[in-house]
C-alpha cells in the first residue's frame, strides 16, 4: 500500500527532485545506477510503468491521489506519494503542463546498439540532435510512422530529459532506442548489421525522398543531423544514399523534427489495421 505523505511547504526536501535538482543532477553520470528521469501527465506515467521503468516516488495535487492517480499508485505498491494543494504545486515551473502529476523513476538500463537492431527493419539516426523539445517531437514521429527504433549519438540531448519525455508523449518508452559507441564509425556498424544508410541532407547529388531505391531496401537507417549545421560531412559521405525532401517557394530546408515526420511517413513501415504494410 502506498504512503500518502502531505507537503504544505514548497522548500520540503522531499520537493527536491522535482523542483530544484538540474537535470545533470538526475542522470548522475558518477553513479549511472542511481539516475533519475521525471515523467509528467498520468499518459506518460502509464507508458513509462508499461515499459518497466521503477517509479522512485509521486507528486500530484491532492484531488488526484483517489481521482485519476488512483489507478497508477495501486500498480506501484509502497512508493511514496507526496500530496499537496495546488498553490503549493504552481511553484513548480510548468506544473500545468503536467496534468497534475509526476513521477520520479530509475533510469532504465539501455540496451546495445545491436540488440537494438536485431529483427529492425527500418532505424531513425539521430547525429548530436540537441534540442529536447526536437527530440520528443522525433520519438512521438518514430512511433506514429512505423520506425522500429532510434539511434543517437552521445553528443545529442537525452530522451529522457523532462521535455523531452513530455513532448514525445511518453514514446519514448514506446520506441527502443540506445546511444551509439562514441568515437568509432557507426556507419560501418550499421552496414555490418545489414543497413543501408541515408542520410538526410541537401547536396546537389541528393536523390528525392521519393526514389523508388529508398523504400525497396530491406533494412534502412535514415540518418539526420543536428539543429543549423546538419550532417557532419563525413557522415554524409559514409552513407549509401544522400536524401533531399523537394521543397517550394524558395524554402531550403525543414527544421529536423517537421523533416523525421515526412522522412518516416515515406520510409518508415507503417502498418495499417488490417495487419498489410502500406
Amino acid at each position: 500500500m502506498s504512503r500518502i505523505i502531505a507537503i504544505e511547504d514548497f522548500s520540503s526536501s522531499e520537493l527536491d527532485v522535482y523542483a530544484r535538482m538540474t537535470e545533470n543532477q538526475l542522470v548522475n553520470r558518477a553513479e549511472p545506477d542511481k539516475g533519475l528521469f521525471i515523467a509528467e501527465s498520468p499518459v506518460v506515467i502509464e507508458r513509462a510503468l508499461d515499459a518497466g521503468c521503477v517509479p522512485v516516488s509521486f507528486l500530484m495535487e491532492e484531488k488526484h491521489v483517489e481521482g485519476k492517480g488512483r489507478p497508477l499508485i495501486e500498480r506501484c505498491g509502497d512508493v511514496p506519494v507526496y500530496s499537496a494543494p495546488l498553490e503549493v504545486l504552481v511553484q513548480l515551473t510548468g506544473f500545468h503542463l503536467t496534468r497534475g502529476m509526476l513521477c520520479a523513476m530509475r533510469r532504465p538500463k539501455l540496451p546495445e546498439p545491436e540488440e537494438i537492431c536485431a529483427g529492425a527493419r527500418r532505424l531513425a539516426v539521430l547525429e548530436n540532435v540537441m534540442n529536447p523539445t526536437n527530440i520528443g517531437a522525433i520519438f512521438r514521429s518514430a512511433a506514429a510512422l512505423g520506425m522500429d527504433a532510434v539511434l543517437l549519438t552521445s553528443a545529442g540531448s537525452d530522451p529522457l530529459y523532462r521535455r523531452a519525455v513530455r513532448v514525445s508523449m511518453g514514446t519514448v518508452f514506446q520506441v527502443p532506442w540506445t546511444y551509439l559507441p562514441r568515437e568509432t564509425d557507426w556507419t560501418q556498424l550499421l552496414h555490418s548489421l545489414g543497413f543501408k544508410t541515408a542520410a538526410m541532407a541537401l547536396r546537389e547529388d541528393s536523390v528525392s525522398l521519393g526514389d523508388p531505391a529508398l523504400n525497396a531496401e530491406e533494412k534502412l537507417a535514415v540518418v539526420m543531423g543536428t539543429e543549423g549545421d546538419g550532417l557532419a560531412a563525413s557522415t554524409i559521405a559514409h552513407c549509401d544514399y544522400t536524401v533531399r525532401i523537394p521543397m517550394a517557394h524558395g524554402v531550403d530546408s525543414l527544421n529536423v523534427a517537421a523533416a523525421s515526420a515526412v522522412a518516416f511517413y515515406q520510409l518508415g513501415r507503417v502498418k495499417e489495421d488490417n495487419g498489410h504494410e502500406q
